[in-house]
């Protein structure tokens, strides 16, 4: 299956695509000003002519979207439970998902959730390139680089609309952990490490860096978005930002531009675990040196001591990051670093994901705050159902406030009849003025 033009070849000349005008739609944006930004590159929409569902958008100027991961494992392999996690994930409102098995029957579990939803799908070729080369020749470094890329055809014939692609990983990335005497916290890309002991054990150069040109032709092919792995990536804050990730991070960058030239969607990912205080710097290096690329971010999670409530502390650095850039946001669970989650924690690791894009979004682009004040003038009213309208969890905080049901239904069980709205609208009520007046 072939298309005729990919999305950024449509815009440069001049076309604004279906999935171009309901982008536009979906952000409140003039189709001209998304077709221009595809055009330069600095917004992607994951379009495998599989894919049925809504067009989504991501980078410059757009809502930062947010990506759920799935997949089994060699110790948990069940189908059935993927899909309920798949599910999960699009009810709870995540824009995009990966499915990231390593254990099973992998083209089978790939076609089943790609049967199952509605969310353009990703993954991470090395996983089963690895996988099956171990099934089969019982070393994973006996990998066949033409297997691979057969493979990546195979998998974009299924219905991937974006791959996370390990090109940016070269003899010299791996000369670097060298000579700084390896990590404190290693390597946590599970493709990116793999692909790093094919090379030591080859004495080869990364296939995917050394015929990216074929890369990117596969992936035009069917206008998925090449995401550009970032299999160096930090796995501990006092890695962050080495001469490793550096190294990678200025190749996946210079790969971006070289993509697009091809006429290719490109994304950047990174950077793993990065304390609060470098992620603006890590966002802002990634832009200048991408030409605005849309930076992918996994985590971040800004510290390496939040097992159990990582769900949480990626949130925070999720927040952060949405704030200074970031267009696409990997959501963590509160099993990360500890075990395959559970459709539970699915759920925990969308919203958690989600509220931190929120409140990076709104902090990123100050004229979207009208939701959030309208949401405090209904708590300031006490119009419950009201504020129910404005909530990212409506149910959530309804079945709350249902559980604790106050005396004063006007109020809430946290101050009952000692309420301070109820009290600053007795004093303050014939003072309010302007838009401070709910007009209903």
């Amino acid at each position: 299956m072939t298309v005729a033009k990919t999305q950024i070849e449509l815009a440069r000349a001049g076309v604004v695509s279906p999935q171009m005008q309901q982008v536009a739609e979906n952000e409140n944006y003039a189709p001209e000003r998304i077709r221009d930004l595809v055009a330069k590159g600095e917004i992607v929409i994951p379009n495998n002519p599989k894919f049925k569902g809504p067009a989504v958008g991501i980078g410059t100027g757009l809502r930062t979207k947010v990506n759920a991961s799935i997949g089994t494992s060699s110790d948990i392999c069940d189908i059935k439970s993927e899909i309920e996690k798949a599910l999960a994930a699009e009810e709870e409102g995540a824009d995009t998902l990966m499915e990231l098995s390593a254990g099973g029957d992998l083209d089978l579990v790939r076609r089943e959730v790609l049967a199952a939803t509605n969310l353009p799908l990703g993954n991470v070729p090395l996983y089963q390139a690895f996988k099956e080369t171990a099934r089969k020749c019982q070393d994973p470094c006996k990998l066949d680089p033409e297997y691979l890329f057969d493979l990546i055809e195979q998998q974009l014939q299924d219905g991937l609309s974006f791959m996370a692609i390990h090109c940016g990983i070269n003899q010299y990335t791996i000369e670097r952990l060298r000579k700084q005497g390896f990590r404190y916290g290693g390597l946590a890309s599970k493709g990116g490490t793999f692909m790093v002991a094919w090379m030591d054990a080859t004495k080869r150069e990364n296939p995917l860096y050394e015929q990216f040109d074929r890369v990117c032709a596969l992936m035009k092919k069917y206008d998925a978005v090449l995401s550009l792995g970032n299999g160096i990536r930090a796995g501990a804050i006092h890695d962050s930002h080495d001469r490793a990730q550096m190294a990678e991070m200025i190749i996946n960058c210079e790969l971006a531009d070289l993509g697009r030239e091809m006429g290719c969607q490109m994304m950047v990912e990174g950077p793993g675990h990065v304390p609060l205080d470098e992620i603006e710097g890590n966002i802002m290096l990634e832009k200048r040196m991408s030409g605005n690329a849309p930076y992918y971010v996994l985590g971040p999670i800004p510290c390496d001591s939040g097992a159990g409530y990582d769900h949480i502390t990626a949130a925070i650095g999720a927040a952060s990051s949405a704030r200074f850039g970031a267009d696409l946001i990997c959501y963590i669970t509160p099993a990360e670093h500890l075990a395959l989650p559970t459709v539970q924690d699915v759920r925990e690791g969308v919203r958690a994901t989600r509220l931190a894009t929120r409140i990076g979004d709104i902090a990123k682009y100050p004229n979207r705050r009208e939701n959030e004040k309208m949401a405090a003038m209904a708590r300031r009213e006490m119009r419950w159902d009201d504020l129910e309208k404005y909530l990212l969890f409506p149910e959530v905080a309804k079945s709350i406030r249902a559980e604790r049901c106050p005396e004063n239904e006007d109020t809430c069980t946290m101050c009952g009849d000692f309420c301070a709205m109820k009290k600053g609208m007795e004093v303050f009520e014939p003072d309010i003025k302007g838009d401070k007046i709910y007009k209903g």
